[in-house]
């Protein structure tokens, strides 16, 4: 599932184009397009959908669904190691399986 995330932004890197930042998803920081909300300032808080800043968020309204998110495990799922994930699911199954294949990124 992809959702729409609130994160706040630490950095923005005007000299790109298209003008990116450094967006902190309740510790999680990824990259993310701004160019939609291009007057946006460090320290705000912006909804990102597959890696655009799509608008602007209090921070109120931010941290709630930020909690509520995690609380829910969205956050490492939409987040999370792919095959942290995948042995979860499978009950540790895939993490010993792909180790024991020599099928692990090298």
């Amino acid at each position: 599932m992809c959702l729409a995330v609130p994160g706040k932004v630490v950095s923005i890197d005007d000299t790109a184009d298209p003008l990116t930042g450094l967006i902190d998803f309740g510790g999680v920081q990824k990259d993310a397009c701004l160019e939609y909300v291009s007057d946006v300032q460090v320290g705000e808080y912006v909804i990102v959908h597959v890696g655009f800043a799509l608008q602007r968020l209090d921070e109120e309204s931010a941290l709630a669904s930020l909690k509520l998110f995690e609380e829910l495990g969205l956050l490492e799922e939409e987040f999370g190691d792919a095959w942290e994930q995948a042995a979860k699911e499978a009950g540790g199954a895939a993490v010993a399986d792909r180790q024991d294949s020599g099928s692990e990124a090298r």
